[in-house]
């Protein structure tokens, strides 16, 4: 199925066996947007699909292989499908005990999880991926905890953007849940690494108290269409 994005005017080719039965729409690939599917869109694949039939399957493209018109490379993208509801999660630690913990916990509250390797690895996942939540310890592939790569790449998101990640710090330096140092830090909270046995609830808590704030803002801007 050919589809293309009202929002940013990217175009994809998406088989219709990755679409699950039901599905009437699904999140744009770069920027999230609802790319509705449209009855004429179904049909008319549905006639192209017969009408090719004899052609080689090896010539189908996967969604993980889809074109992109502004030369979006699909290869990178992190997740092949997240359904309506799904929230993603990218966690950038380096110590294997604190990310199985955050793993796990992650798993628990539903969230469909990416591993990042270095602060390469972050930027090109962000790049074509605008995630629920980042959780980023601050010593994560870097020497210097006031210059991450990560932060900055963060800091340079639209308002629009950032308000929808939420951003959780890993830190042996500040208390969890200082408030003022969050907001300094441009985070929506901070987890000592001495906390990390209740990741889970206070992240859990974290972030329902983020929904709460920005809940009737939300809801205004989905009653003028802006979302």
């Amino acid at each position: 199925m050919d589809i293309s994005c009202d929002n940013c005017e990217s175009k994809f080719r998406i088989p219709d066996e990755k679409i699950p039965a039901g599905i009437e729409s699904i999140p744009c690939p770069k920027c999230k947007n609802r790319i509705v599917l449209s009855a004429a869109q179904k049909a008319g694949e549905l006639r192209l699909k017969e009408e090719s039939a004899g052609l080689s399957r090896s010539k189908d493209l996967s969604f993980d292989e889809a074109q992109a018109s502004d030369s979006y490379d699909a290869s990178e993208k992190p997740f092949d499908f997240v359904e309506e509801e799904g929230k993603t999660a990218l966690v950038c630690e380096s110590d294997p005990g604190r990310k199985k913990q955050i793993i796990e916990a992650l798993h628990l509250m539903e969230f469909n999880t990416n591993e990042a390797d270095n602060s390469r690895d972050v930027l090109k996942k962000m790049r074509y991926h605008i995630y629920d939540l980042i959780v980023l310890n601050e010593k994560f592939d870097t020497p210097d905890n006031e210059l991450n790569p990560i932060m900055m790449a963060i800091d340079r998101f639209p308002i629009s953007t950032r308000r929808n990640i939420f951003v959780a710090l890993i830190s042996d330096r500040f208390r969890t849940l200082d408030n003022m140092t969050a907001f300094e830090k441009s985070v929506n909270i901070i987890i000592n690494t001495k906390n990390m046995e209740d990741f889970g609830k206070i992240l859990n808590r974290g972030i329902t108290d983020h929904e709460y704030f920005y809940r009737v803002f939300k809801e205004t801007l989905k009653r003028l269409g802006r979302t």
